[in-house]
């Protein structure tokens, strides 16, 4: 078995801070409160922080290292049909795509958001629902990212909540790697 560190901390530090934050503006605030806002804000601070990070950070925290790919995807989609194995340092295709998901619509929920404060879009009825859509659309998308993350772990007998707890994988010392 190989130990590759491959999610640095801010990788690490923005990642459970997004899923706390997250969790609390879903389930524990007034989403009309001051916290729900200060989070929301939070959270929208930190994609931001993200995508700088994703532009100069580490290798795997780098955008360029998974390029989002509908053809890998599907063959990563394909991998996993026929029982084959190919295990990525850092993030597979579909994870890949999960990512740019996830960023897009927390950007569209953070920009909703806050709108809706603002004199211009208090009350705006449209934004409201706008918001709310992109809500339950992260949801299903959280709820897809930790059953995939369970599936894959499974299937390729990776602990990937550990990697992103650790900030290393534990890879298998032979087999398909990328």
């Amino acid at each position: 078995m190989l130990k590759v560190k491959v999610w640095d901390p801010v990788v690490r530090i923005f990642h459970w801070s997004l899923v706390a934050g997250f969790t609390a503006n879903a389930f524990f605030t007034d989403p009309e409160g001051e916290t729900h806002e200060v989070i929301g804000l939070a959270l929208l601070a930190l994609v931001a922080l993200r995508i700088g990070w994703g532009l100069v950070g580490s290798r795997h925290a780098r955008f360029s290292d998974f390029r989002p790919s509908l053809g890998a995807a599907f063959g990563q989609l394909g991998e996993m049909a026929t029982g084959r194995r190919r295990i990525h340092a850092g993030h597979s295709p579909l994870g890949a795509l999960m990512i740019y998901n996830l960023i897009a619509v927390l950007i569209v929920i953070g920009v909703s958001g806050y709108a809706m404060t603002t004199y211009s879009y208090f009350g705006s009825k449209w934004l409201e629902d706008v918001h709310e859509i992109a809500v339950h659309w992260a949801e299903l998308s959280v709820l897809a990212h930790v059953a995939a993350v369970v599936f894959e772990s499974r299937r390729l007998g990776i602990n990937l909540p550990k990697s992103m707890v650790t900030g290393y994988k534990t890879l298998p010392a032979t087999g398909t790697q990328e």
